[in-house]
Order: structure tokens, then C-alpha cells, then sequence
């Protein structure tokens, strides 16, 4: 059994709950006989890096030094294979964000691994890992199994809780070993709020590819956005295709959002989209695919037609309203 190396992200002077839950799933891993380790990179990040190691960090590695203040692709990665060394990792997971997105390909090549991005989950099958990835845009679940002795992975945030208890990891300092870095940090922009803020919103109204085309969504979805008194979102697929603005896109690269109600319309329900809703109090899903993802996280859901049940339920919610 290997060790297994987790690269915590920092975001706005704290550990990202994206890391809290790779711990977390290392930590079931660690049942099958895998030891957990952790990196913490950064500048005066000792108190995050000791209160790592007690949530599910384990023993945690923690790396100080001028170019590690903020993100930079080749001290990251540097610093990354100076711990995979000291820690004799068989296994490096890393949230799948973007910087993870970044320099994770990064280390990977450097160590000549095998490389899983995307997963939602791992596990022991006999002293082998397997990694959990959807593919064809969340209609089929993926087993990988890795070959050679090192892999890197990236598991999407929100496919799994953070770790909840306790550990008794110890810190240790580790020299970075940073050299030449062709890269530098120049300054972070945060794009200007705009549009349509879902995350007030209490309820939602979210169509996907299913809808077949454009215009399907003024037509059909925004009077039922409006019947119930909510707002309309979209999929990652839809705002790709030019349908929406990215501002009404729900998902890991969109708008995290937890209303009251959301109804998914026509959504197959890939990682991506079920990370940014399924914090909602009551979710409902509309899908003629009885196997769509969606429906594993749906409080109620619908194997109908939707171009027949939408304009009925609006119909209903404007009657009962009166």
C-alpha cells in the first residue's frame, strides 16, 4: 500500500473546502492500509498547515517561501515534486479548480505518472486504486485503473463531504527546492458582478441541452421562472452553445447556488453542474432519461416530456396563484 500526497489549495487566507474534501476521501482510503500525507504551500500559513493536519490532513508537509505567497504554475509544481519525493507518494490528488486545472498536468509529466483528471471518487479494489470519472457528459461512470507506480489525480469539488472529526497529523517543515520559475504572479482581478445573482435567488429554474434550442428558454422556462416568483439558470452546456450568458450558468465554473427550490429542466446532471445545486433545500428534475445523473440527487423527479410537463406546471402554479 502507497502513500497518498494531498495538495491543499488556499483561497482567501483559508484552506478550500475542495481540500477538506479530498481529505476526506483519502481518509477512506487510509481504511484499506494507505497512509495519508499533505502538502501546504504558501507564506505564514503555519496555522492553517497544524489545523490541517487534526481535520483529515495527516501528516502534513508545509512550504514557505516568497514565490508560494500566491499562485504561480512552476513554484507550485516544484514545490509539489519536492514533496512527492520526501513523502514517497504513490498517489497526488488535487482539487480539481483552476489552479489544480494548471499545474496539476504539470507534475504529472515531471514525474512521468499516470494522470486521472475529473474523477468524483476513488477506491481500493485488492490493493489497486480505482478512479471514479463520468464521461460522455455524465451518461456513463468511468473505472480507471492506473498504470505504473506514481499517479496524480484531480477530483471535482462537492463530489464528496469534508472530512468531519478529527486526526493527530504532526508538521513538518519542507525546503520547496524553488529554482527558476519562467512565470510570475502579477495581480488577481475579480470580475465585476453583473447580471443575473442566482445565489439570492430562492428559487431557480435551470434548462439544459434538452430544451433543444434557444429560444425554448424565454418560451418555455422564463414563464415558469416567473410564475413561481424565481429566476432562470442554465447549464455549462447551454452558456458553451451561446444560448445564455454565463451569468445564468449553475456549476463548478458558474454560480454556486442553495435556493429553496430548484427545478432542473432537461439537465443530465454531469459533476460540474450537481456541484454548483445540490446544496438546494428541494430539488426537482425533469429529464426523459430515467438514468440521468440528475435524478441521484433530485428530491422528486420526472420522466416525462418536458415540452409537456413545464408548460402544464406553469399552467398549475398560475391557477393555484389565481
Amino acid at each position: 500500500m502507497g502513500t497518498i500526497l494531498i495538495v491543499a489549495e488556499i483561497q482567501k487566507g483559508v484552506i478550500r473546502e475542495a481540500s477538506h474534501e479530498i481529505a476526506n476521501l483519502a481518509q477512506k482510503l487510509s481504511g484499506a492500509g494507505h497512509q495519508v500525507k499533505s502538502l501546504v504551500l504558501g507564506k505564514g500559513v503555519r496555522a492553517l498547515a497544524e489545523g490541517f493536519a487534526k481535520k483529515g490532513g495527516g501528516d502534513v508537509l508545509l512550504a514557505e517561501h516568497d514565490a508560494l505567497a500566491n499562485y504561480n504554475a512552476d513554484a507550485w509544481t516544484q514545490t509539489t515534486l519536492a514533496a512527492v519525493k520526501a513523502s514517497g507518494a504513490s498517489l497526488v490528488l488535487i482539487s480539481n479548480t483552476p489552479s489544480g486545472w494548471d499545474f496539476a498536468p504539470r507534475v504529472a509529466a515531471a514525474l512521468d505518472a499516470a494522470f486521472v483528471s475529473d474523477c468524483f471518487g476513488a477506491e481500493d479494489a485488492g490493493g489497486q486504486l480505482v478512479f471514479l470519472r463520468r464521461i460522455f457528459n455524465g451518461k456513463l461512470d468511468a473505472r480507471v485503473k492506473a498504470k505504473g507506480d506514481v499517479a496524480v489525480a484531480t477530483v471535482q469539488p462537492g463530489a464528496t463531504s469534508p472530512f468531519e472529526g478529527s486526526t493527530d497529523g504532526k508538521v513538518t517543515e519542507l525546503e520547496p527546492g524553488i529554482g527558476e520559475c519562467k512565470t510570475k504572479f502579477v495581480e488577481t482581478r475579480v470580475a465585476e458582478a453583473k447580471g443575473v445573482d442566482l445565489t439570492k435567488a430562492s428559487i431557480i429554474v435551470s434548462g439544459g441541452r434538452g430544451l433543444g434550442a434557444p429560444e425554448k428558454f424565454p418560451e418555455l422556462l422564463a414563464p415558469l421562472a416567473k410564475a413561481l416568483g424565481g429566476a432562470m439558470g442554465a447549464s455549462r452546456p447551454v452558456v458553451d452553445a451561446g444560448w445564455l450568458p454565463h451569468e445564468y450558468q449553475v456549476g463548478s465554473s458558474g454560480q454556486v447556488v442553495t435556493p429553496k427550490l430548484y427545478i432542473a429542466v432537461g439537465i443530465s446532471g454531469a459533476i460540474q453542474h450537481l456541484v454548483g445545486m445540490k446544496g438546494s433545500n428541494f430539488i426537482i428534475a425533469i429529464n426523459k432519461d430515467p438514468d440521468a445523473p440528475i435524478f441521484e440527487v433530485a428530491d422528486l423527479g420526472v420522466v416525462a416530456d418536458l415540452f409537456e410537463i413545464v408548460p402544464a406546471l406553469t399552467s398549475a402554479v398560475t391557477a393555484a396563484k389565481g
